[in-house]
């Protein structure tokens, strides 16, 4: 018998109503037969971020019915955004332990979570030996302890080591068909997003990376899609978007810490960017937080 838990926003990410409003969350599972974590978890409309999965003990139940799989020591899961979730213990197994890491990408990420192995639209990789399995959870228990950090860089810290955790899940996979970025654009992205604020030239940047700044520019293109000044527009329009979601700083504020210091021209480009003005995003997301959509708030309980 199932029963249907609805709750209010609350703070531990592990139970029902939790905001997921962040670019990373990260945590442990660990779930055993009757404990009070024993629910399946049911999102039909996913989540707007994507969530990785290592299971690390016992055994995992991922979907229901004909569409369901399991998931043992050492499989990691991928669930793209706004895709079902729907997973808990594996009647089979006395418990499921998991880390995940719940997160917003960067934007040259985006090749990098393209699986090429799925089962239902998730994203799979199992890990074969014993010294792939530690090295991939010691990664997964950096990264939360990193973001839990309370240092004046753990967000820049941990996203950092969630790439290096992406990059060797492509490595494993002997099935990735997937070209790696030039680590010389990985490195202008990674620039450009940690100096949001500044007006940095692409003279500024290019040197940083060691390339001329027409070579730098063709490269980006070339391999981003866009150019230079629109994708840094694109990471400065995401931010601010996080940090009216997540915060009480001014629209004036948010402006200047994403790099305009004029308000007025801020709201001009985020308007254009996402269709509403600064004030009207944040006054709509104050509302979907008074009502929370299935992202936050869906959640299966089992009853044995």
């Amino acid at each position: 018998m199932y029963q249907r838990i609805v709750s209010d926003s609350q703070p531990n990410p592990l139970l029902p109503g939790y905001s997921f409003n962040a670019y990373l969350v990260a945590g442990l599972t660990p779930i055993v037969i009757d404990g009070p974590l024993d629910f399946f978890i049911d999102r039909p409309n996913g989540m707007k971020g994507y969530i990785l999965n290592l299971t690390i003990k016992g055994q995992g139940q991922i979907f229901d019915g004909e569409n369901a799989f399991y998931c043992n020591p050492g499989d990691m899961l991928l669930f793209q955004p706004k895709e079902a979730h729907y997973y808990g213990r594996s009647p089979n197994s006395d418990c499921w332990y998991h880390r995940w890491i719940y997160f917003r990408p960067r934007a040259y990420w985006a090749d990098w979570l393209e699986w090429y192995s799925q089962t239902n639209r998730v994203g799979r990789l199992t890990l074969p030996t014993e010294a792939l399995q530690e090295e991939f959870e010691q990664l997964f228990t950096s990264i939360e302890q990193t973001h839990q950090s309370g240092r004046r860089l753990s967000e820049e810290l941990s996203m950092n080591l969630l790439e290096r955790l992406l990059l060797r899940c492509i490595e494993e996979d002997p099935q990735s068909p997937q070209k790696i970025m030039d680590p010389r654009i990985i490195e202008a992205c990674q620039y450009m997003t940690s100096n949001l604020s500044d007006d940095v030239r692409i003279e500024d940047i290019a040197n940083h990376v060691c390339l001329s700044p027409s070579r730098l520019a063709h490269l980006f293109r070339e391999q981003v899609g866009i150019n230079m000044l629109r994708w840094r527009e694109d990471q400065r329009v995401i931010r601010a978007k996080l940090l009216l979601q997540t915060t009480q700083e001014s629209i004036a504020s948010v402006g200047r810490i994403v790099g305009y210091d004029d308000q007025l021209y801020f709201s001009r480009v985020f308007r254009k960017r996402v269709g509403v003005s600064p004030s009207d995003f944040r006054r709509r997301n104050m509302e979907l937080t008074t009502y929370p959509d299935a992202e936050n708030q869906s959640l299966t309980e089992v009853t044995l």
